[in-house]
Formats: structure tokens, sequence, C-alpha cells
């Protein structure tokens, strides 16, 4: 069966949150005359990302929008820094918003025009349906719609979130991909019937860093950036 819709994991593979968010916290942080490691603190927020959606995903919370549990990580992340005293409640809700302020890969947006000539593309991803598309709108995505954990009330990889998304399109999992730089997702996503294409992001993490820089199964497409991609299916 042909593919007619592409779903993209944002977070690393789309945009680049590390540099991002450390811009953000960076700006705060000079304006408030605050000895802040931007990177570090940025890489301690994200690092509470993963532990507060596994609390969802094994039923000892209700679903609560990433929106929320940012914002939670970083209250925590700043006592974790003995810096919360300076951060008012307003100051939080501004530094939040650095999640909808995300620079895209440099391929991102000329590869996603290249591929929306063929095919349907939308975000498959754990961010909440306000914040893709104020991410969208900032980094100029150019979606069609925005599909995953907003829709399924799920976190990625629980297999109702790429499935919501083909429902939501009304498409059979065989014809819609999945685009990820996370092997585990792709992972994820074959086992819920979908294709998968590997777009490997090596400066995810920064110079030396953990980001997945080779496939780690036989994915249907494996290409080194969107342009790639576009090049493999035709467009």
């Amino acid at each position: 069966m042909a593919v007619e819709a592409l779903v993209f994991d944002v977070f690393g593979t789309c945009v680049d949150w590390r540099t991002g968010v450390a811009m953000e916290i960076a700006r705060v942080a000079n304006a408030k005359g605050i000895a802040l490691d931007p990177v570090r603190f940025a890489d301690a927020w994200r690092g509470r990302y993963q532990p507060a959606m596994e609390v969802i995903r094994s039923g000892r919370r209700s679903y609560t929008e990433l929106d929320l549990l940012h914002r939670e990580n970083l209250d925590a992340t700043l006592a974790a820094f003995a810096v919360d005293r300076h951060f008012t409640g307003r100051d939080r809700t501004e530094l939040n918003r650095a999640w909808e302020k995300l620079p895209p890969w440099q391929d991102v947006v000329p590869g996603l025009s290249r591929l929306k000539t063929l095919f349907i593309i939308a975000p498959c991803s754990n961010g909440s349906i306000a914040l893709m598309t104020r991410l969208a709108r900032y980094g100029s995505l150019p979606w069609d719609c925005i599909l995953g954990a907003g829709i399924a009330r799920a976190y990625k990889p629980d297999p109702r979130v790429y499935l919501a998304s083909c429902a939501a399109l009304q498409l059979s999992p065989e014809s819609v991909m999945m685009v990820a730089a996370h092997n585990r997702d792709l992972e994820a996503a074959r086992g819920a019937g979908l294709m998968t294409a590997f777009i490997p992001r090596p400066d995810e993490f920064g110079e030396g860093g953990s980001a997945e820089t080779t496939p780690s199964s036989d994915w249907d497409h494996v290409a080194q950036d969107f342009g790639g991609l576009a090049t493999q299916l035709g467009c």
C-alpha cells in the first residue's frame, strides 16, 4: 500500500530543542543578572521530560499535557539550581514558553516543503496541540495538521499515539510513515504497523552528546536529512 502521509517526531528530529531552550534561559538569566549555565540548565530541564511522562504512561497519573509537565519540571529545576527565589510565577510562565521558540534544523523547512508536495505532513509529537501550533508558527513549519499526544491523550511510545494519528487522517497504519531521529520511536511506530524513516541528528545533545547517529534496525528509509528523504521518496 502506498504511503500517503508522513508524521514526524519534533523535539530533536525537527527542531534543536537544546539550543533554543538554552538561548531563552540565557536571555532571562542575563536580564536578571543571575549567573546560570544555560546549556547545563537546559539539559537538566530536559532530563526530567521522560520521567514525568513515564508516570502517566504507567497509569499513576491521568493524562496531563506536556505544557504543564514542562512547567512542573521547570519549577523543580529552578529549585535544584538554587535560583528559584529569583523567578516569579510570571517569569516561570514566560520561561516555559521556551519550548515554543525552538529553531528548526537547517534542512527541515525546505525538506518539509518538498515532502508536502506529495504527502500529508504532520507532527506526531508528545507536545500538546497548543505547543505544536505555536512552535510551527515560530519556525515556519508547514504542517497540514497537528497530530500526536494531544489527540491520543497518551505519550509515545504508547501505540495509541501512532494509531490515533493514523485514525485522525482516516488512513491505515501502513499508509503512514513515521520519521524520527530516535530508534525507540521508530520501533514503537513499526510495532503499530507504520512505515519508518530514520534521520540522524548528531548535534541534538551537543558535541560528544548521546544523539543516535546510526539506525538500530532495517528501517524502510534512512537519510542524512529531510532533503535526502525527499529525494528518496521522489519529491
